[in-house]
Formats: structure tokens, C-alpha cells, sequence
């Protein structure tokens, strides 16, 4: 059976150490998890973008430097908030359109789950306070806190693989490399995780009411940082690659006429 394509941005315009620390570990988890990663350039004409993603069955959507420009969400910049990347931006909506459009299953982690919050309407705390978690430790950290996850959720379901659940929640022990997060969730998003000891959102989901697929899930810490020491992290992988590989595409959407749209404005 062909391995399922699993694209997955180019993670900034600009920072090419960060891209060549951090793209190849996102793919290390797709190729071992069953997947079959495809690098999306940042640089390419929107119709290129385009027909490159439409040959992939799901989209993983990665951590960045960058922070989401908050004109986005309805917001000025504040002092402590980073440059915007719009070239990532820019494809990640394209991204986000095209698995929405077509039900196909997205993971995003990190920058990818703010930017998927604000893609749906939602917005971002632009700056937290190092205290009572330094949710910006990075990853010389492997453990920076705990999450309190829901247990019906995708995400409960990876952790009970590696923890048991307590006073209704499972208390999974994570890294963290991020000074935004989550303010209001956007549409058709549910909260089902958040830190355990400040309430911080660390990870939304799809709900059957929301537009796409039936697997969206944005996680704020790094699984693929611990692939290896974590059976969550593996976990969660391989359910969605599974989804990837079970995916079909929508009849009756407007997908192949978007690109053909984008091909005569270029």
C-alpha cells in the first residue's frame, strides 16, 4: 500500500539554522510513523503551492519563531510579540483551506496550533509570564510541566498510552518551547488540554460541528522532540497518519477549480 503524503510547510522565510534543526525531526515522525513527509517551500507561486499540497492525504503544520500576526485576530502587536512570518502565513492558509475543503486530517504543534486557532476565528494571548510555568524553556528542557488532558479526546487516547488518568484527567508530563498561546478558541474547536498548574490551552481539537475531516487536532508542545522517549508522542503520530491513510476525497468541493482559479491569476 503506498505510504500516506503528509505535507508539511518549510517552518520560516528566513531562519534557515531553525529550518535545519527542526523540518527533518517533523519528517522522522511522519517516516516512522508510516507517513511519507513532503517538504512545502515557502517560495512558490500559490498555484504551485497548490498542486503540490493536492497530492498529499494530510497536512502537518510545524513550530516556528515567527508569531502570528495579530491584525489576524483583531489585535496591535504588543512589545514582547516576534516579526510575523507572512510567507508561512501565506501557505498555511492555503494549507488549512485545502484540508478543510477536503476533510483531510491536519496536526499542528506549536506555532501550526496558533495559527489553526486563528484560522478559525480565535485569538492569541501574545505574551505569558514566565511564571508560575516558564512555558518558553525550549528544548533543552524534555519536561517543562504537565498537562491535565481530557481523556476523550485524540489526545487522551495517545496519553493513555503512557499515563493513567486521575481525578478525570490525565496528567502527561511535556515540553514546551512557546511565549503565546491560545486565548478564545476559534470555531468548531474544543479545548482538551490545558497546563496543570496555570490553565494555559495546550491543545484544541476538531468537533464534529466544525468544518474538515474528522481528525484536527493542534497540540502547544513538541511531540516530535520526543518521539522516542514518549509513548504519547508515538501515539499520536501514528493516529494520524492512520487518518491520512484512511483518507478519501470529498465529492462535490471546490478544490481542483480553486487551483485552476489560481493558475489563470498567475
Amino acid at each position: 500500500m503506498t505510504q500516506p503524503r503528509i505535507a508539511i510547510p518549510t517552518p520560516t522565510a528566513t531562519d534557515l539554522e531553525y529550518n535545519r534543526r527542526s523540518w527533518p525531526e517533523y519528517a522522522a515522525a511522519v517516516e516512522r510513523s508510516g507517513g511519507d513527509p513532503v517538504e512545502v517551500p515557502l517560495n512558490e507561486p500559490p498555484a504551485v503551492t497548490a498542486k503540490r499540497i493536492a497530492g498529499c492525504q494530510g497536512v502537518l503544520l510545524p513550530g516556528s519563531g515567527a508569531d502570528v500576526n495579530p491584525q489576524k485576530y483583531g489585535q496591535e502587536p504588543q512589545e514582547e510579540c516576534a516579526q510575523a512570518d507572512l510567507a508561512r502565513e501565506n501557505v498555511e492558509e492555503l494549507l488549512l483551506q485545502d484540508a478543510h475543503n477536503m476533510g483531510k486530517p491536519i496536526l499542528a504543534i506549536c506555532f501550526g496550533t496558533q495559527m489553526l486557532n486563528v484560522w478559525r476565528g480565535g485569538t492569541l494571548l501574545q505574551h505569558l509570564t514566565p511564571m508560575p510555568v516558564n512555558h518558553a524553556a525550549g528544548r533543552a528542557v524534555a519536561v517543562a510541566h504537565t498537562a491535565a488532558v481530557a481523556g476523550d479526546s485524540e489526545v487522551g487516547r495517545a496519553a493513555a498510552e503512557e499515563v493513567a488518568e486521575r481525578d478525570g484527567f490525565l496528567r502527561l508530563p511535556i515540553n514546551s518551547s512557546h511565549h503565546q498561546a491560545i486565548g478564545i478558541a476559534g470555531d468548531g474547536l474544543r479545548v482538551t488540554a490545558r497546563s496543570s498548574e496555570d490553565g494555559v490551552v495546550e491543545a484544541v481539537e476538531g468537533t464534529p460541528e466544525g468544518v474538515g475531516g474528522s481528525f484536527v487536532v493542534g497540540v502547544q508542545w513538541h511531540p516530535e522532540r520526543t518521539f522516542d522517549a514518549s509513548a504519547a508522542s508515538r501515539a499520536l503520530f501514528r493516529r494520524f497518519v492512520e487518518e491520512a491513510e484512511a483518507w478519501a476525497p470529498k465529492a462535490n468541493v471546490h478544490h481542483f477549480r480553486g487551483i485552476e482559479d489560481l493558475e489563470r491569476a498567475n
